[in-house]
Order: C-alpha cells, then sequence, then structure tokens
C-alpha cells in the first residue's frame, strides 16, 4: 500500500490521481486533516484516514500498513515545520512503514539564505537518522511561487519586486508525474534525488519579456529594496514571519541557491517539463 499526506493539497492530490491511472485503489490511502474533503476519494475505493500532525496516534493509524509513505511536506516554517515532520517520521517507524519518500526542495541546505530550504535540510536529517529506504525529492522551485509574485503585475505591468537571481521554476503537474513515477518504482533513488527542475533558470527580468511575449502587452521590471519590499508586504495585511519569508526567497535567488537547471525530471516524466511561459499562459487564461 502507498499512503500519501497531504492528499487534498495541490502536489499530493495530483499525485494520489496519477496513481488512480496505474494501481488498484485499494493499493493507496490517504492521510489528511478533514477526511470531508477526501470523500470523492473514499467513493472510489481509496483509504481516508484523519492524520493529523499535531496528533501522533492519528499519524501511526493513518500510516497503518504503508509499504511506502509519501510525506507531503507541511505548510510551515522553522520549529513549528520541523517538529511536525519529526512527529510524522517518528509515526512511521512506529507505524512500520517500508519506505519513506519526502516533498524536498532544490537548495535544501542548513546554510541557505531561505528557511523552507533550511527546514527540509533538517528534515532529510530526520529520515536518514531512521535507519529505513528513503528518498528526499529535491522538488524545483513551485512555479506557483512566481506567479503568485506577478498577480499584481498581471494588470498593473509593473514587476516590482526585490533584486533576485535565475530560479529553476517547476509546475506542479510534472513533480506529480516524476512523484509517482518514483513511487512505482521502488529504491530507484536513495537519499536525495538530483534536482528536479523546469527547463530554465529565469530571474523576473527575463519573465517580464515572457509576460510581454505571452500577452502582447509592455510590463517592465522594477527592483525594490528589501525593505520597501518588506513595508509592502506588511502594508497589504502580512504578518512579520510571512514577510520576511517572502524575502529570503529572494535573498537565496540572489545567491544563485535555485540555478541548477538538471535532466532528471524530463528522464523520470518521459517528455519536456513545461517551461514558464506555458505555465504562465495557462494561469492567466483562467
Amino acid at each position: 500500500m502507498i499512503i500519501v499526506t497531504g492528499a487534498t493539497g495541490q502536489l499530493g492530490r495530483r499525485t494520489v490521481e496519477l496513481l488512480l491511472q496505474r494501481v488498484p485503489a485499494d493499493r493507496i490511502g490517504v492521510s489528511v486533516r478533514d477526511p470531508r474533503k477526501a470523500q470523492d476519494l473514499a467513493d472510489r475505493g481509496v483509504r481516508v484516514r484523519q492524520g493529523d500532525f499535531d496528533d501522533p496516534d492519528s499519524l501511526r493509524h493513518a500510516f497503518e500498513g504503508a509499504e511506502q509513505l509519501l510525506l507531503v511536506s507541511l505548510d510551515r516554517t522553522g520549529e513549528e515545520c520541523v517538529t511536525g515532520h519529526r512527529a510524522a517520521v517518528d509515526a512511521a517507524v512506529q507505524a512500520g512503514v517500508g519506505r519513506i519518500l519526502y516533498t524536498s526542495q532544490m537548495g535544501a541546505a542548513h546554510d541557505s539564505r531561505f528557511q523552507a530550504c533550511r527546514d527540509h535540510a533538517a528534515t532529510e536529517d530526520l529520515l536518514r537518522a531512521t535507519g529505513l529506504p528513503w528518498t528526499a525529492l529535491r522538488n524545483g522551485f513551485y512555479a506557483s511561487s512566481a506567479l503568485q509574485f506577478l498577480r499584481s503585475a498581471r494588470h498593473s505591468g509593473d514587476i516590482a519586486l526585490p533584486a533576485d537571481g535565475p530560479v529553476a521554476w517547476t509546475g506542479h503537474d510534472d513533480l506529480a508525474e516524476a512523484t509517482a513515477a518514483i513511487l512505482l518504482d521502488e529504491g530507484r533513488f536513495q537519499g536525495p534525488t538530483p534536482p528536479l527542475t523546469g527547463p530554465e533558470a529565469l530571474d523576473f527580468d527575463a519573465i517580464a519579456e515572457i509576460a510581454a511575449r505571452a500577452t502582447g502587452r509592455p510590463f517592465k521590471r522594477t527592483v525594490l529594496g528589501d525593505d520597501d519590499f518588506r513595508e509592502q508586504t506588511l502594508a497589504h495585511g502580512a504578518p512579520a514571519p510571512i514577510a520576511d519569508l517572502l524575502l529570503s526567497i529572494f535573498a537565496a535567488a540572489r545567491n544563485g541557491e535555485f540555478t541548477t537547471v538538471d535532466p532528471t525530471l524530463a528522464e523520470l516524466i518521459g517528455h519536456r517539463p513545461a517551461d514558464f511561459r506555458t505555465l504562465l499562459e495557462h494561469e492567466w487564461a483562467e
């Protein structure tokens, strides 16, 4: 049995759908905070159990019988994130899980300038210490993050963001396809994978040019000072920790932490991953 956490989120849900095309539904289980949101999966024969990262007993029950566990990283940061992951890893060991796959990120390192990458590195340490077979999926930076940064620019034509560096923006669909492929080819990777990236690394200057070509409208790139960006983010209602987290993405990009473009994702999915223009056009068509 393959158990997937976060199965109502973007990556987890896509992965479950791909698995359902390849294996019987009774070989798939999901661990979700609110089982009502996964009722449609239950109706299709998927085992749905409540699993709360703040309730280790629920995780042990949700992970019961898993030959493989896909642990989708939490939408938390810092110690709160690592504590939740530790609870899941400990529950997996206690439940007798055979192998753990974890959605890490390219650039995962203890000295990263991006807090999430430091959290991923700490979680990989937890996995390493279990003695179980494990794989850390070093996913390229989600292109959905870049598209979020472009929300206001879509209408204003002004991409006003801090100084950055090239990032290998990568689509959720391609990463879900690779995740399913790795789950179905047990043991292909032990430890961290190579970076699973889209086909190009782009900074926001390049993205401005792509947006202009895609829409036929002019886009300009305005470089904000870090302090100005932080103040604007706070003024829009974001808590200070979120403003600092967003700012750290740009600091890490300037530091060259997300520049690598690697062929492994294309090899896993059997086709060229979607480029940023394709993802942008899909997003802005809606």
